[in-house]
């Protein structure tokens, strides 16, 4: 964090990275001063409603934030910005999203928490668009033009009023990672697991353990007339989040069931002191960790993974089968994850593997016409996650037999044809078989 002394007294001269919160109600005109070097702008947690006329003399500038801020249209200001392609915008006011506003090389996209109705047939222009979040608004459409985001992976729609997923949507040849809960087109299934509510009050916290954009994890005793025992506790912040609401969040998690690959539930939290949702859930072992990392501003829609990591094509079977398995289970029971990412898979030194994180998931009817197709989108997403683990194989690895087969699964799970895609039974299937190569 930056502060308005250092940019003033030309303390920050050549800076690449400027962030200032600290109540502004106006544009400082001295962060033009930096126009030759500012690379990312973040100015977001202040007061702005707009932006000066001749911004884009930012000319270098790549990302810019402004969350949490008072917008009540998207500026057309950044359009003139050459070199953008990171906007965000989460948590304003906006209702409106002119045509002639978005930037030419735009591929990372943040308009989560807004009132807007519409967006731009001008989106359709976006070719470089690969990440869009969109959730938390009052979208009763899609625009048809977004069928030319040929390179769109990541979209988040949830938590709006859209009365149908087009089917253009579906046959993006890139798109991986979608969450589309909480509209009134959204299939929202029968309870069919039930679980006990706990009174806030039998639990002790000891240590919060993590923190996500739907709530925070803890380590908690619970302290039960048989004994007490260490469980782990997520509390809802009760609000919109990047991928939607979290009552469908909890829905998912109850709904997903019991599986090897997935954190067993125990109950749900009732009589917070704040009114707010939670789930009890077994403490996952201190041996586990995360997989990966999320993605960088560079990477955008992939995940990263801290240096030197290396996998033995063993590991990366073993993992692999795991997270298929659960995949699959989910899907038999009409639920996408939306977010298959390595960062979002905990491992231990076994390569035991547990998915986390049910933000983004989302349901559909099993059996319905496009069923299938859902289920093919997320087979590219975890085509992408067997891409990144391939791509950090050990010395000597690569010429495996087994590396070769995974090699062509990936392959078949990353074709542009959503329809060519195998499903996850067939995938675990192919897996399975590699154990007796």
């Amino acid at each position: 964090m930056h502060t308005l002394q250092q940019l003033f007294s030309g303390e920050l001269a050549g800076a690449k990275h400027l962030k200032l919160s600290c109540g502004l109600t106006e544009f400082p005109e001295e962060i033009f001063t930096l126009a030759g070097s500012l690379e990312v702008l973040d100015l977001s947690g202040n007061r702005l409603s707009k932006l000066p006329d001749d911004f884009a003399r930012l000319s270098r500038l790549k990302i810019c934030f402004f969350s949490d801020n008072l917008f009540r249209e998207l500026p057309d200001v950044l359009s003139g910005c050459k070199e953008l392609s990171m906007v965000g915008f989460k948590s304003n006011l906006i209702e409106f999203v002119p045509e002639s506003s978005l930037p030419e090389k735009l591929r990372w996209f943040i308009l989560t928490n807004n009132k807007i109705k519409k967006l731009p047939k001008a989106i359709g222009n976006c070719y470089l668009l690969q990440k869009a979040a969109f959730a938390g608004n009052c979208l009763t459409e899609l625009p048809e033009e977004m069928a030319r985001c040929k390179n769109l992976e990541l979209l988040r729609i949830s938590a709006n009023k859209l009365t149908e997923l087009p089917g253009w949507l579906l046959d993006l040849p890139r798109l991986s990672w979608l969450a589309f809960a909480g509209n009134p087109f959204s299939y929202v299934p029968v309870d069919s697991q039930q679980l006990g509510e706990v009174s806030w009050n039998e639990f002790e916290i000891l240590e919060q353990l993590g923190e996500g954009a739907s709530g925070n994890i803890y380590k908690a005793l619970w302290h039960k007339k048989s004994g007490s025992v260490e469980v782990a506790v997520k509390v809802f912040k009760g609000e919109v989040t990047s991928d939607g609401f979290p009552d469908d969040e909890i829905r998912a998690s109850v709904s997903a069931g019991m599986h090897p690959g997935l954190v067993k539930l125990s109950g749900k939290i009732k009589d917070h002191p704040a009114k707010r949702y939670g789930l009890i859930m077994d403490l996952i072992p201190s041996s586990f960790y995360n997989l990966g990392l999320p993605p960088s501003l560079d990477t955008c829609s992939r995940d990263t993974f801290k240096p030197g990591t290396v996998f033995t094509v063993g590991q990366i079977l073993k993992i692999a089968t795991a997270i298929a398995s659960a995949t699959g289970h989910l899907h038999e029971r009409g639920i996408s994850h939306g977010d298959l990412y390595a960062h979002n898979t905990l491992v231990d030194e076994d390569s035991n593997a547990l998915i986390g994180d049910f933000g983004a998931a989302s349901f559909y009817k099993a059996g319905s016409p496009r069923s299938e197709k859902i289920q093919q989108l997320e087979s590219r997403a975890f085509g992408c996650f067997l891409d990144d683990l391939l791509m950090l194989l050990a010395p000597g690895e690569a010429e495996q037999g087994i590396t070769k087969k995974l090699t062509q699964l990936k392959e078949d799970l990353m074709q542009e044809n959503v329809s060519s895609r195998p499903v996850f039974e067939i995938v675990l299937k192919r897996l399975n078989e590699m154990w007796s190569y």
